[in-house]
């Protein structure tokens, strides 16, 4: 196979298994390039729209949910509206800050030294949430109190970090705030569409002509956003019912194994 369809292929494979599981999808892009040596600017278009491939599979896979709580929106039914005021409210820190610090996440964008640290502290702070926390409160998602979930929607800000991971901050966050494990990943995956949304917009509305005419091809880009989807489809089915029965222990494990395996290479190389 012509290698640069390989490594579109991959790229579309990292960014479906990693962006809803709690290890960094955009750190494992950045380290990615480094590994593979391409220059991450010419493919900063092929980046941004695979991303919305993953996002495609939480509305595929939860489209009954989506569906169930426009129409309860159009009946005014209680929760159906307490389910949008939450995700609009824990989305609001991230598109506020996010704007706020844009130009300062981007310098942190080409540095895989701290992605590999951010993998680890990561890692390290899952599983001592994981011993710490006792209580599930909530649920449901419309059954967080709005003051938690301001409070998740801040902590989802860390992960402006790359490498902190923003389904693992938000998942966490949520899990210390006390609710339930399944619906704290369910949450995550929510809420994962207005914040990679708003960030596509503000990326495109940035750097719009810059990141088109360096793009590495429509054809490419097709192709990633699908294998991003169809894997993303897979790991979401599989994540869910892992974290029921396991917890986020393993992934943590692997963040620490990772980060420290990435600053050893980034040492050597």
């Amino acid at each position: 196979m012509d290698l640069h369809y390989l490594t579109v292929i991959l790229l579309g494979i990292v960014e479906g298994l990693t962006e809803f599981l709690p290890v960094s999808s955009t750190g494992h892009l950045i380290l990615a390039s480094e590994l593979l040596g391409y220059d991450a600017s010419t493919w900063a278009m092929f980046n941004v729209v695979i991303q919305l491939g993953a996002i495609l599979a939480v509305v595929v896979l939860y489209w009954r949910t989506f569906w169930a709580v426009a129409m309860g929106l159009l009946r005014r039914e209680p929760v159906s509206w307490r389910f949008l005021r939450n995700l609009v409210v824990a989305f609001i820190p991230a598109a506020i800050i996010g704007l706020a610090l844009h130009d300062y996440i981007e310098i942190l964008l080409g540095a895989p030294q701290v992605v590999a640290w951010a993998l680890i502290a990561g890692g390290v702070a899952i599983l001592l949430i994981e011993r710490m926390v006792k209580q599930d409160l909530f649920h449901g998602i419309a059954d967080i109190p709005l003051a938690r979930v301001i409070g998740i929607g801040f902590i989802q800000c860390l992960a402006m970090v790359p490498g902190v991971s923003r389904s693992g901050a938000t998942i966490m966050g949520a899990l210390t705030l006390g609710v339930e494990r399944r619906t704290a990943a369910e949450f995550s995956f929510f809420l994962a569409i207005p914040t990679m949304l708003g960030a596509t917009a503000l990326e495109l509305l940035k750097k719009g002509d810059q990141i088109i005419s360096a793009a590495v091809g429509w054809d490419s880009i097709a192709l990633g956003f699908v294998v991003s989807f169809l894997v993303a489809i897979v790991v979401i089915k599989a994540f869910v019912g892992l974290v029921s029965k396991h917890g986020f222990a393993p992934f943590a494990w692997y963040r620490i194994i990772a980060g420290a395996s990435a600053l050893v290479w980034l040492a050597l190389r």
